[in-house]
């Protein structure tokens, strides 16, 4: 009853507090978890439109993504966001859009970001941007436009962006047009278009203008006024194949900063013979200067159109250079800056020697060539680029680094040989770089590194050794590293680490360690950093606990604060000790994704008390209960990723004390309901996934949706979509809950306890009170048929002196024996048989009853058969009610053959008449004088008959009966008739 209690005031109060508690759902969006409810992405959604998509947002969204759906009606209908009137950035790119409607974004006077790029949009409407005064961002490219309507512009003044590349533009005049008025114009990208000159009308295009893309077009000619690009600094009119040099000749380019002219069909000396753009701003890279005649021309003319100054950057990528010597570019300016000779086909570097005097060139970068090896560099002792600072190799085919490879240049900071074929690193090689700070070698071919590999690279901060082969870290290898911040060995095929493999990293914050085959975790390991290391990032290796351990590896990483353990090869961790992670106060972010473990003990996560972010994602399937109190502890975590675990309960002693949590992710669980409890202990929760769990539509969730339908501060992702368990076809969020409005499970205990007491109770009933519910009935029935008053005649109108109940197997006795000596013989009585003096057709109940009451006495000729009689034991039951219930002396018992006590115990009436009355037992043939037993017999009969029948007190009674058996003493002479109280 306690129990009851309890669970009737947890209902209450539960229901009491489903309005305290706000939640919302979109139908085909998803707020971002931090953004306050101002950022919505609506990705891959199936809809009739984009109305229907955004249909249901709030007001104050602020950033829109709409990708990738898939729309019935391609077209952007008319006040498509009218109920987003504070939007300020929309995309709708990527859903196959053919046509926008003229009044599509009505209202959205607050917008300043629009992209509508990959979609099939092929004409605008005039007055279809009237309304985004405030646009300053405007992305259409990947589209299929034509023309632009002269006034499409118009109304967007502010429009700083535009953004229409890859479409079918042809009409360059028309486009000036209609951005001309655009005062704040700084950049138009009409790349990928159809456009054949730059002629136009009387027209020019806004001064504010400073970067054009005309790339990728099929430009003839530019076929403009002289001074209609004087206001731009960048200019692109790469891979216009055939824009010849004389298209240039008069045009003003001084204010160009920075020209591209790769893959046209210009000649660089004769173009800039022609014309007055400053020459250190132009990119000479896939300008077709492939040898060394045509470099030696250019540097001349470079060197005299600066006029002995320097030149800042030289680009001369994708030229197709395959050798540069040593005289190629000493006829060049001083090349201060950067050089890029990347993506040519160039096989040797020669230790840079063929930059000959450009000594003071600071980033130097042949990627994308096919480079095969980096040479021995000690020989030129006189030839060093002391200013060289970046130096890139990456995306070559390098094999092997020789000795002192880098020695002509001993103060390069970052150095990049990554994604090569390095399989040979030679112990010195890098030897002399004592100010690199960043040296890339990752995705190659390396097994092995020696102590003496790093030994001069004392202000190395970053090193990238991911993607190759080392299986093994020798000892003392990283030793002098001392400021070393991040260390990256990730995706080698490292076993094991020699005992003092990382001695020396006395600096370093970030140890990534993922995608090897180390099998144990060793804490002698982290020993020399246990005080800075704050990222290990250990996942995609062996890992695998069998039993329990002792004590935690990471026990003295005290600073520790992003952990990854994710997904243990080949079967996961299967084991989480419980001790694995203590001593981590600091940790924020723990990874333990795609492993197999079948139990989170209660203690796992105690000592995480700083945790902020912890995904569990695909980690325990199978765990199916969470232990209560396994996050007791995280009262900081703000982000709970645990998706496909196998859970199946979701309850206050679990998540109750996760109080700061605002992302929750339970997509793809087990659970069928969530606790109420639970998710009122969550005040700060603001994100709720529970998509793909067999939430059942029953009463037990009535208060589940109440909490996901009408509130306003949970985000419950994609509701609307969430099935019913039984019924995919019936949706959660508005399942039929009118049957749960009281509380069910408390009528159905009321009820099931009812029925167990009746079906307890009834038969005791049946047992006891059978008869007398009988008699009543009948009695009932009597009165009601008018029969009532009869039955209650006094007793001088009796119409018999006795009714006589018997067995039919008993009726020889009763008509040769009994009959005869009442009724003849001058004894007179008015006996009822019921052959004889029953009414014919009335109910035989009621004859019995009108029998026993029209008579004065009622005698029962008691004999076995007479005892398994059904309705004899009716008639004895009505007579022994009169008897008991009216007080009157009714009922004269008269036994025709003995009967045991025990065969008369179930008999519970006749027993208790027994004890209260006098009965009669007649005397068989086999007494010893049978004639006169049997007259004695027949004369106390006749005399209890003609007794009254009101009963005397039990002193006058129990002298009457002595006093009688004291007159009839002498009269009995055979002991087997008898008379017994």
């Amino acid at each position: 009853m306690a129990n009851l209690t309890h669970q009737l005031l947890s209902v209450t109060v539960v229901l009491a507090a489903v309005q305290l508690i706000s939640s919302y759902s979109f139908r085909n969006c998803i707020a971002e978890a931090d953004s306050d409810g101002k950022t919505f992405n609506c990705m891959h959604r199936n809809a009739m439109n984009i109305i229907d998509i955004v249909s249901d947002l709030p007001p104050s969204a602020i950033n829109l993504t709409i990708l990738r759906t898939r729309l019935t009606q391609k077209a952007l209908p008319n006040n498509s966001f009218s109920n987003l009137v504070d939007l300020q950035h929309l995309r709708i790119d990527n859903n196959s859009l053919t046509s926008i409607s003229q009044l599509a974004f009505q209202g959205l006077y607050q917008l300043k970001t629009l992209n509508m790029s990959l979609n099939k949009i092929s004409a605008l409407n005039p007055s279809l941007f009237k309304d985004l005064q405030n646009l300053t961002s405007l992305f259409m490219a990947n589209n299929a436009l034509k023309r632009l309507p002269e006034d499409i512009f118009s109304s967007v003044l502010k429009l700083d962006t535009l953004i229409l590349r890859q479409n079918v533009l042809s009409d360059f005049s028309g486009i000036a047009k209609s951005v001309a008025h655009l005062t704040n114009l700084t950049t138009l990208d009409l790349c990928f278009n159809n456009l054949t000159s730059l002629r136009h009308s009387n027209v020019s295009l806004p001064q504010s203008l400073t970067v054009l893309y005309v790339c990728k077009n099929n430009l003839l000619t530019l076929g403009c006024k002289p001074s209609f690009l004087s206001f731009i600094k960048i200019l692109d009119l790469s891979y216009n194949s055939r824009l010849p040099t004389k298209a240039f000749d008069q045009i003003d380019l001084s204010t160009i900063n920075y020209l591209r002219l790769r893959s046209t069909n210009v000649t660089v000396v004769e173009f800039l013979n022609i014309s007055n753009i400053n020459a250190s701003h132009v990119d000479f890279s896939g300008t077709g200067l492939n040898n060394d005649s045509m470099l030696k021309e250019l540097c001349i003319l470079l060197k005299k159109r600066l006029k002995e100054k320097n030149l800042k950057n030289m680009n001369l990528g994708n030229n197709g250079i395959r050798k540069l010597t040593n005289n190629t570019l000493s006829y060049c300016p001083n090349i201060t800056g950067a050089l890029d000779l990347s993506r040519n086909n160039l096989k040797s570097a020669y230790c840079l020697e063929f930059l000959g005097r450009h000594v003071y060139i600071e980033d130097f970068k042949a990627e994308h060539n096919h480079l095969s090896s980096l040479e021995y560099c000690k020989t030129n002792k006189m030839f060093h680029l002391k200013k060289m600072e970046n130096l890139s190799y990456r995306y070559n085919r390098i094999l092997k680094v020789d000795s002192y490879a880098f020695y002509n240049t001993p103060n390069i900071r970052t150095l990049q040989l990554n994604i090569n074929s390095i399989a040979f690193l030679h112990r010195h090689a890098l030897k002399g770089l004592k100010k690199l700070e960043t040296l890339r070698l990752d995705n190659n071919l390396l097994t092995d590194l020696f102590n003496v590999t790093f030994e001069d690279l004392v202000s190395l901060q970053i090193l990238n050794l991911r993607n190759n082969r080392i299986s093994v870290i020798f000892k003392r290898t990283f030793f002098n590293l001392k400021i070393l911040n991040t260390l990256d060995l990730g995706g080698n095929k490292i076993t094991h680490f020699q005992k003092s493999g990382l001695d020396g990293l006395k600096s370093l914050s970030k140890l990534y360690l993922d995608g090897n085959q180390l099998k144990q975790i060793d804490p002698f390991l982290y020993h020399a950093f246990q005080d800075t290391l704050t990222v290990l990032d250990l996942q995609s290796n062996q890992i695998c606990f069998i039993t329990e351990t002792h004590e935690s590896p990471f026990m003295n990483l005290s600073r520790l604060t992003d952990l990854k353990l994710d997904r243990q090869r080949p079967n996961g961790l299967t084991v989480l000790p419980r001790t694995l992670l203590r001593g981590l106060y600091s940790l924020k972010s723990l990874y333990l994704t795609n492993n197999n473990i079948y139990h989170l003990a209660p203690d796992t996560f105690d000592d995480l008390t700083d945790l902020s972010f912890l995904t569990l994602d695909n980690c325990c399937v199978g765990v199916k209960k969470l232990e209560p109190g396994v996050f007791k502890n995280l009262r900081n975590l703000t982000r709970l990723a645990a998706e496909n675990m196998g859970i199946q309960n979701f309850s206050k002693e679990v998540f109750g004390n996760l109080t700061q949590l605002r992302l929750l992710q339970l997509n793809r669980n087990a659970m069928q309901t969530l606790s109420l409890d639970a998710l009122m202990s969550l005040p700060m929760l603001r994100y709720l996934d529970i998509r793909d769990n067999p939430v059942s539509c029953t009463c037990n969730n009535g208060p589940l949706q109440n909490y996901t339908k009408n509130n306003t501060n949970v985000q419950v992702v994609y509701l609307y979509n969430l099935s019913c368990q039984h019924n995919p076809k019936l949706k959660f969020y508005n399942f039929d809950t009118k049957v749960c409005r009281g509380d069910i499970g408390m009528y159905l205990f009321f009820s099931t306890s009812a029925a167990i007491f009746l079906f307890t109770i009834i038969p005791l009933f049946y047992v006891k009170l059978y008869w007398k519910m009988k008699y009543s009935y009948y009695v009932f029935r009597a009165w009601f048929s008018e029969q009532w008053s009869r039955l209650h005649e006094e007793e001088e109108n009796c119409k018999y002196d006795a009714f006589i109940s018997y067995n039919s197997s008993d009726e020889q006795w009763v008509m040769d024996q009994l009959l005869p000596n009442l009724e003849g013989g001058g004894s007179s009585f008015r006996l009822c048989l019921h052959h004889r003096d029953f009414e014919l057709g009335r109910d035989i109940v009621d004859n019995i009853v009108s029998a026993v009451y029209s008579s004065r006495k009622t005698i029962c000729v008691v004999s076995r058969n007479f005892l398994q009689s059904e309705w004899c034991s009716l008639e004895i039951q009505l007579a022994s009610y009169r008897l008991f219930d009216e007080h009157r002396d009714v009922l004269l018992l008269v036994f025709l053959e003995p009967i045991s006590e025990r065969q008369l115990s179930s008999y519970h009436r006749m027993r208790k008449v027994m004890l209260k009355k006098t009965y009669l037992q007649w005397p068989g043939s086999d007494c010893t004088n049978p004639t006169q037993a049997q007259e004695l017999f027949w004369n106390q009969l006749r005399r209890a008959i003609k007794t009254g029948t009101r009963l005397e007190t039990e002193e006058y009674s129990a002298t009457r009966e002595s006093k009688e058996a004291e007159d009839f003493k002498d009269e009995r002479s055979d002991e087997n008739f008898y008379l017994q109280p």
